[in-house]
């Protein structure tokens, strides 16, 4: 048996009826129309009503058992009801649950565990602060300590971007669908290219790329006629994940950093999806040298999905006295506790180790799939943050959304939920819990290649057809 095999409800899927939603979600599904506000979004694409969970498996209402290759948006890292993690929270609540950000022995050492997580070269020279329950608290404390420090207002982020949905987080962020109907946001964000090589809008191939979008942002920062002012920071995932699961070229992190630090620009990392292992380090950025300003952190801090959002800071940039940043919510006792275990579950395990044993089984079995199934145009990600993304053919590389709707749909009625992202919704976006197993992959990976079978003889019936 698998280390991990008891963390979870069980290692399969377990579908009792003949279509999803059954009788009893789709009773919770429309009493939720009814009643809840119409932001409801999940729901509308992944029709069940949770009735529990555990490790990577969900089960609804109607008994039907799920593997959960989405964990909450990336926040489930260690799983659903984890009881080591669990085992803090419980002894935290008997307590203290709120003390703002008075010192505790809690919070204290929930810092020093981020801190100690961090290369050791870099350990001291890096400060924390938390900033409220959501990564969007914590790309605005970012955005404002940025402006504090450099007493500039012009921020540059990235084609593909999510960094929240807050009035600067939006701002920030790429995806124009999430700014219907608002006439305004936070001034002075400039969009810059992503390295986003399957897509490259230089028209290179990554053999041959000098990265181009890296000369780009260089003529936006040097060139006095690109438009720009002088930018205070510039904010990027290190791992793009809304966007659709895409890890920069070799170097490229580097090499941006060297830039905007020679202009005395401020660079962020938003490790909010990408952070707490997801990627095989506690950090994205720790896969290279670069060493950003500032970080923020979010979601799988949280361990098992207790809010908890902060900033990593280095100590040489703290521009802003008492007050300067609050949030009634900043540090909540309980959040930090499951983070206090997280960490100790991490390191307990070697999880950053599991998950990289994790990501080249999956990995592999996806590439299986890929030589099958030409409408997988690229596998590609890193860790257990992995994307596929779906096409019309190869050679135009058309994205499919339609497809990846569809597939979303049979590998749900099969037992395996996923969120679908990328710059035209065609991308499949793989984040399941860390705590993954073998069998688990391997029951995941069946209904995939099952889900694809189905829709390529449902092609070729329809064209004979026609």
């Amino acid at each position: 048996m698998h280390k991990f095999a008891l963390f979870h409800l069980c290692e399969r899927p377990k579908i009792l009826i003949d279509h999803i939603p059954g009788k009893q979600s789709r009773r919770l599904l429309d009493l939720q129309q009814e009643i809840e506000g119409s932001i409801v979004s999940y729901p509308r694409n992944i029709p069940i009503a949770i009735k529990r969970a555990k490790g990577a498996i969900i089960e609804d209402v109607d008994g039907n058992c799920f593997i959960d290759f989405f964990a909450g948006a990336g926040v489930l890292n260690l799983g659903h009801s984890n009881e080591e993690v669990l085992s803090y929270v419980e002894t935290q609540q008997k307590e203290l649950i709120h003390a703002l950000d008075f010192p505790t022995e809690n919070k204290l050492s929930a810092i020093q565990k981020v801190l100690a997580h961090l290369p050791e070269a870099l350990r001291d020279q890096y400060k924390v602060s938390f900033v409220g329950p959501t990564g969007s608290d914590a790309v605005e404390a970012a955005i404002k300590l940025a402006k504090i420090k450099t007493g500039r207002d012009t921020v540059i982020a990235f084609t593909g971007g999510y960094h929240g949905m807050s009035a600067t987080a939006l701002a920030l962020t790429s995806d124009v669908g999430f700014r219907q109907g608002i006439s305004s946001l936070v001034s002075n964000i400039h969009f810059v290219p992503y390295p986003y090589c399957y897509r490259c809008v230089f028209k290179k191939q990554p053999d041959s790329c000098a990265m181009d979008c890296l000369e780009y942002l260089k003529m936006v920062l040097e060139d006095g006629h690109s438009g720009v002012p002088k930018p205070a920071a510039i904010i990027l995932e290190p791992i793009q994940g809304e966007g659709g699961n895409i890890k920069p070229k070799a170097g490229y992190l580097e090499a941006l950093v060297r830039l905007a630090h020679k202009h005395e620009v401020l660079v962020i990392f938003d490790e909010i999806q990408c952070g707490f292992f997801r990627s095989g380090e506690f950090l994205a950025f720790m896969h290279g040298d670069a060493a950003p300003d500032i970080i923020t952190v979010s979601k799988g801090l949280g361990g098992v999905g207790f809010p908890v959002a902060g900033i990593i800071y280095r100590r040489d940039i703290e521009a802003w006295g008492p007050g300067a940043h609050i949030g009634t919510f900043r540090g909540n006792q309980v959040s930090l506790a499951a983070a206090n275990g997280a960490f100790d579950f991490a390191d307990k395990y070697n999880l950053a180790e599991h998950t990289l044993e994790m990501s080249d089984y999956l990995f592999a079995g996806l590439r299986t799939l890929q030589q099958e199934f030409p409408v997988i145009g690229e596998v590609r990600g890193q860790g257990l943050m992995i994307g596929l993304e779906f096409v019309k053919d190869r050679i135009s590389r058309e994205p499919d959304p339609q497809g990846v709707k569809e597939f979303r749909n049979h590998c749900l009625q099969r037992g395996l939920i996923f969120e679908v992202g990328g710059h035209y919704n065609n991308v499949v976006r793989l984040v399941p819990p860390l705590i993954i197993t073998p069998a688990i992959i391997d029951a995941a990976l069946e209904i995939m290649g099952a889900s694809l079978a189905e829709m390529k003889h449902s092609t070729s019936t329809t064209t004979i057809h026609a």
